[in-house]
C-alpha cells in the first residue's frame, strides 16, 4: 500500500497566466484578473473507441480543442485592450497557460483565437469582463513517431 501521508503540496492562485507571444500587451496576469481567475476546459476525447464485432480498436486523438476563459477585470486597461483586439483580429496564434502548481508544467496551445465575450452587467456590480480564447492543445505525440 503507498504511504497515505505523502506531501499535498500547494497551489498558488497568483501564479497562473497567459501569455501570447504575437501580441505581448494583452499577457493576462493576476493583477488583471477577478476572484475566478482563469480556468482550462478540454473538448472530445484523447482517445476513441472504434466498434468492432467482437471489441473495440483504439485510435489515439493528435489533438484536442482547449478553451482558456479568462475573468478580467473590466475596470483595468487590459479588459479595453482585449475589447480593441476583438474589434480588430480575433486570431492569437500560439498563447501559453501557466498553471496554480509549480508541479505541472505550462500548456502550448496553437492556432488560438478570443472565440467569446461572455454578456457581462453594466450595473456596476459586477467588475468581470469574461473572456474565453480557444486553441489546440497536441496530445499523444508519439504518434509522429514513425
Amino acid at each position: 500500500m503507498a504511504n497515505p501521508l505523502q506531501p499535498q503540496g500547494q497551489l498558488n492562485r497568483l501564479r497562473a497566466n497567459v501569455t501570447i507571444p504575437n501580441f505581448a500587451d494583452l499577457a493576462i496576469t493576476s493583477p488583471f484578473l477577478g476572484r475566478r481567475g482563469l480556468s482550462i476546459a478540454w473538448q472530445g476525447e484523447t482517445t476513441v473507441y472504434l466498434d468492432t464485432m467482437t471489441g473495440a480498436v483504439t485510435s489515439p486523438e493528435p489533438y484536442v480543442k482547449a478553451t482558456v476563459t479568462c475573468h478580467l477585470v473590466r475596470s483595468q486597461t487590459l479588459a479595453n485592450a482585449w475589447k480593441l483586439q476583438l474589434e480588430s483580429a480575433t486570431l492569437l496564434g500560439n498563447v501559453t497557460v501557466r498553471p496554480d502548481s509549480t508541479t505541472l508544467s505550462p500548456w502550448n496551445l496553437v492556432n488560438c483565437a478570443l472565440q467569446r465575450v461572455a454578456d457581462m452587467s453594466l450595473a456596476g456590480d459586477d467588475p468581470e469582463y469574461q473572456i474565453t480564447i480557444g486553441g489546440l492543445y497536441y496530445i499523444n505525440q508519439s504518434l509522429f513517431g514513425g
